[in-house]
């Protein structure tokens, strides 16, 4: 089997055309959609690049692999102990290897593993070619390297391609001489300049006042085209969104030539194609702009359109974790899904449309905020640990059929949801403790730390590793700003949420 996999960095599903984005965004992705499976409710397990990459190949929650944030010992896979053999290929296998157990050749075109020094993600791939910018490279210097990759191997049989565009990732530096195509077109209407001045007066990185994250350093604003200094007015939001679609526009430039050239090879019609992203891009939400710093929806849902022979086109509205894709894909090849592994399979949907989701999702952050998100019917609960210098409530509740840019925070409205999403979490986290110390699903007693959770190594760690060292430069700038009350915040606390959530609820 043929499978080319479109990893884009960032990428929301909210802001395509096949997911109802009313802005002209993704024509070419759209048109993979047309003879696609598009599923609505697909969430990473674990955010942002790096916990979420490894959540996909591993098959395995980042509370299981030790891996959820992008430093630290919580930024590499904690060793298998008792289980590592002399190679990868049993129950921990990766996806890669698991592909390549069933004769299928795998290459991987991304900077991602130098970005982040993630040597774990090239386990198992017969080939990775770096293409050496650490993810600022754009689309057109990532496609020669995939049309080359695919006139030599597309009309092979089997082989798995993961191809990663980054332009929806900030600095949006999309070549100026491809202009603006949404100048006319107004920005999302969601964001209130009520609600705005809310954010300018608030605090917290790649907040509207001090959006670029030389703030935190003390460099103060970088100097780009697309983005503005801050955002002080509905015409920054809007310049702001602008950098955002506008990548996301010439990426799928990109996208087309792919489509052209599997056509060109005779072999479109017979190759799986997946387009998906490692996490969403909050735009204002939350106050975080142009980041993805928490477990919410914005950053952890992602879109999911698979398109291929055997695939059933449709719209599949259930819950699945990006990790369930992985075990799905070892099942499209006949493969056995590994035994370590916590993917689910939704083969089922895929071929028959068939509803096989799970009840209720946990997604987490541990590389700005440490947070963990529910995801049930038509609610998301945040429960925060670590709030990244952020205005976090311990608990936060979000009706997402009324107000999907979570706006207001419902937990005090709804104490018996808040609790039952409570209740969702501890039943979560209280089952992983089991896989791990049992050595079921994803968990490995014979690893080192196997039965601690990450996200507290994070905290007592210091908390993440982008702010650290920076208190001094960004309480200044807060107190130069006005906002003093903000600084001593942060120096009281340094994030850390000790409210516990039946008091805040009370």
């Amino acid at each position: 089997m043929r499978i080319l996999y479109i990893d884009v960095d960032s990428l929301r599903p909210d802001h395509l055309g096949c997911y109802g984005y009313d802005r002209d965004t993704s024509p070419n992705i759209d048109r993979i959609a047309e003879d696609a499976r598009r599923f609505t409710n697909y969430y990473v397990s674990d955010a942002p690049c790096l916990p979420s990459r490894t959540a996909y190949f591993s098959g395995r929650f980042g509370i299981h692999t030790g891996v959820v944030s992008h430093s630290g010992i919580t930024a590499d896979i904690r060793h298998r102990g008792d289980e590592r053999g002399h190679t990868n290929r049993g129950a921990y296998r990766t996806l890669p290897n698991a592909l390549r157990q069933e004769d299928h050749k795998t290459a991987f075109i991304s900077p991602f593993p130098q970005r982040h020094a993630a040597w774990h993600a090239v386990d198992g791939f017969t080939e990775w070619i770096d293409t050496g910018k650490f993810g600022v490279e754009r689309a057109d210097e990532i496609y020669p390297l995939a049309e080359e990759w695919l006139r030599e191997n597309g009309t092979d049989e089997d082989w798995y391609l993961h191809l990663n565009f980054w332009d929806p990732h900030t600095p949006y530096n999309t070549p100026s001489e491809f202009g603006n195509p949404f100048a006319d077109d107004p920005a999302p209407e969601w964001l209130t300049e009520e609600l705005l001045e809310e954010q300018y007066e608030s605090y917290g990185p790649h907040s509207a006042r001090d959006v670029h994250h030389g703030y935190l350093s003390g460099d103060g604003p970088e100097d780009l085209d697309r983005t503005p200094d801050e955002i002080a007015d509905l015409a920054d939001f809007e310049q702001w969104v602008d950098g955002y679609d506008v990548g996301i526009r010439y990426m799928d430039e990109y996208v087309g030539d792919l489509i052209d050239l599997l056509k060109e090879q005779g072999v479109y019609e017979d190759t799986v194609i997946v387009v998906s992203a490692d996490h969403g891009e909050n735009l204002g939400e939350l106050n975080v702009y142009g980041d993805h710093q928490t477990a919410d929806d914005v950053t952890c849902r992602v879109p999911l359109v698979v398109k291929g022979p055997d695939v059933e086109p449709g719209v599949d509205d259930d819950l699945h974790y990006h990790l369930d894709l992985s075990a799905t894909l070892v099942e499209m090849v006949d493969g056995d899904v590994p035994e370590g592994w916590d993917g689910r399979s939704f083969l089922p949907s895929l071929a028959e449309g068939e509803s096989v989701g799970r009840d209720f999702l946990v997604t987490g952050q541990g590389a700005w905020a440490c947070q963990r998100g529910v995801r049930w019917d038509d609610w998301l609960l945040l429960r925060t640990y670590y709030d990244g210098w952020r205005e976090f409530d311990a608990v936060e509740l979000y009706d997402l059929d009324a107000d999907p840019h979570e706006v207001e925070n419902v937990a005090r409205d709804n104490p018996a949801v808040a609790e039952r999403g409570m209740a969702l979490l501890d039943r979560w986290r209280s089952q992983r403790g089991i896989d791990a110390a049992t050595g079921a699903n994803g968990g490995n007693p014979g690893a080192p730390r196997s039965l601690v959770d990450p996200l507290l190594e994070v905290i007592r760690d210091g908390g993440s590793f982008y702010l650290q060292g920076n208190m001094e430069t960004y309480t200044e700038r807060l107190r130069e700003t006005g906002r003093t009350e903000h600084a001593e915040e942060i120096e009281a606390r340094d994030g850390i949420v000790r409210q516990d959530p039946s008091e805040f609820l009370s």
